[in-house]
C-alpha cells in the first residue's frame, strides 16, 4: 500500500492530507473484466467478493476499517456503438450502499452528458454522501498518467499450473457451493441459505447446531440463528465466533422448546441470559423455575378462572367478536406467568369457549 490521500474542504479551503500509516503493507488488487451492466450487479459482485475473501481468510473484508475498498470504473455508450465509452473511476468507496448509489449516479451522469452532445472525460471522481453525487478529483488524460514502469528489484513471477491446482485442491467449500448445498441438504429457501452462508463462521456455527439437535428441523435452527441470535449479536456489536454461546448450548435450548419443556417466549429470555454470561439453558430454567406447564388439568383450571373473571369479554366473544379469544389467551398466559404450553392452552381455551357458546345458544 502506497498510502492514501484524504481530501478536505473546510472554512473555504481545499487541501489534501497524506496518510502513510499503511505504507508498505501488502496490497492485493483484483481487477475484473468489464462484465457488469448495472449498479445492482456491481453491488452483488462486491458482496460476493467480500464473502469469498472472508471464507479464504485473506482478510476480514471490513470496508469501514479500510481493509477492503472498491473503486468501480464506469463507461456508457450508445446502443449502436460497439466500443466502450470513455470511463471514469470512483475512488475509495467504503460501503456497499455508497457503491450502488455512486455507480447508479455516475451511469446517469454520463448518459446525460452524451444525450446533450457533451464529452465524457477520463478522470477519477469521489462520492459525496451528503450531496448524493460523484465529484471530480483528478483528470487522467492518458494511460501514461498512471506512471507504470518495471521494478528493477522484482524479478518476473512465474506461476506454474501445478501449483495453482495444488492451491485449488486445498480450498475450503466456497460460499456459492455452500449456498447451493444448504438449499438441497437442509431444505432452506434461497434467502435463509444466503444469510447463513455469507460468512464462514456463521455457516460453521449453523451446521454444528443442526448436527447437535436432530429433533429440530434445519429451518427451525435457521430461524433461531438469523432471528434471535443475530439480534443479540448486532446489539452487542460482536461476531458469532466471539460469542459466549457455543453451538451445543443453543442446540440444547432449541431442544427444550422442541420437547415442550419451555415455550418459545421463555426460550427467548433464556437465550438472552445465555448470551450475556455463557450460562447453560438447563441451569437457567431450573434456577428461575421456568419449566413449561403442559398439564391439561392445571391449564384447564387457569382457563376457567380467566373466563369467570372476565364475563364481559366472554359475552363479546359469544356475540361475534371472535378476536377477543386472543385477548383471553393472553390473560391465561399472564396468569401462568408465561409458562403455559401454548398448544395445550389454545386447545383448552377453544374447548371451554365452545361449551360456553352451547350454553349461550340454549
Amino acid at each position: 500500500d502506497a498510502g492514501k490521500l484524504t481530501h478536505v474542504s473546510k472554512d473555504d479551503e481545499n487541501y489534501s492530507l497524506v496518510d502513510l500509516n499503511r505504507a508498505g503493507i501488502a496490497l492485493l488488487e483484483i481487477v475484473t473484466e468489464p462484465d457488469l451492466r448495472s449498479a445492482e450487479e456491481v453491488r452483488a459482485c462486491a458482496t460476493a467478493l467480500q464473502s469469498l475473501l472472508r471464507y479464504l481468510e485473506v482478510n476480514s473484508g471490513d470496508l469501514q476499517k479500510g481493509v477492503m475498498r472498491i473503486e468501480p470504473n464506469i463507461s456508457v455508450h450508445l446502443q449502436q456503438d460497439e466500443a466502450f465509452g470513455t470511463r471514469s473511476e470512483i475512488k475509495n468507496l467504503n460501503s456497499f450502499r455508497a457503491l450502488e448509489r455512486s455507480v447508479a449516479f455516475e451511469i446517469q451522469r454520463q448518459i446525460d452528458l452524451l444525450e446533450r452532445g457533451l464529452p465524457v472525460v477520463q478522470e477519477t471522481r469521489g462520492w459525496d454522501e451528503n450531496l448524493g453525487e460523484t465529484v471530480s478529483q483528478r483528470f487522467k488524460e492518458e494511460a501514461d498518467d498512471y506512471r507504470y514502469f518495471p521494478e528493477p528489484d522484482l524479478p518476473p513471477l512465474v506461476v506454474e499450473e501445478a501449483w495453482i491446482e495444488q492451491i485449488r485442491a486445498s480450498l475450503p467449500e466456497l460460499p456459492a457451493a455452500r449456498f447451493q448445498r444448504f438449499m438441497t441438504q437442509y431444505g432452506l429457501n434461497a434467502y435463509d441459505a444466503d444469510v447463513l452462508t455469507n460468512e464462514r463462521a456463521v455457516a460453521d456455527y449453523y451446521e454444528q447446531v443442526v448436527a447437535a439437535i436432530p429433533k429440530a428441523s434445519p429451518k427451525t435452527v435457521a430461524n433461531w440463528i438469523s432471528g434471535d441470535l443475530f439480534a443479540l449479536l448486532n446489539q452487542a456489536e460482536t461476531r458469532i465466533d466471539e460469542t459466549l454461546l457455543p453451538p451445543g448450548e443453543l442446540a440444547a435450548l432449541i431442544g427444550m422448546v422442541v420437547e415442550g419443556k419451555i415455550n418459545q417466549n421463555t426460550a427467548r429470555s433464556v437465550l438472552a441470559e445465555m448470551f450475556q454470561d455463557g450460562s447453560k439453558a438447563e441451569e437457567i430454567v431450573q434456577r428461575r423455575g421456568l419449566s413449561q406447564v403442559s398439564d391439561a388439568a392445571a391449564i384447564s383450571e387457569l382457563v376457567r378462572r380467566v373466563l369467570e373473571a372476565n364475563p364481559e369479554a366472554v359475552s363479546s366473544y359469544l356475540g361475534g367478536k371472535e378476536t377477543v379469544a386472543g385477548w383471553l389467551f393472553g390473560q391465561v398466559m399472564r396468569l401462568a406467568k408465561g409458562q403455559a404450553n401454548p398448544s395445550v392452552l389454545q386447545s383448552e381455551l377453544e374447548q371451554q369457549l365452545a361449551e360456553a357458546r352451547k350454553q349461550f345458544e340454549n
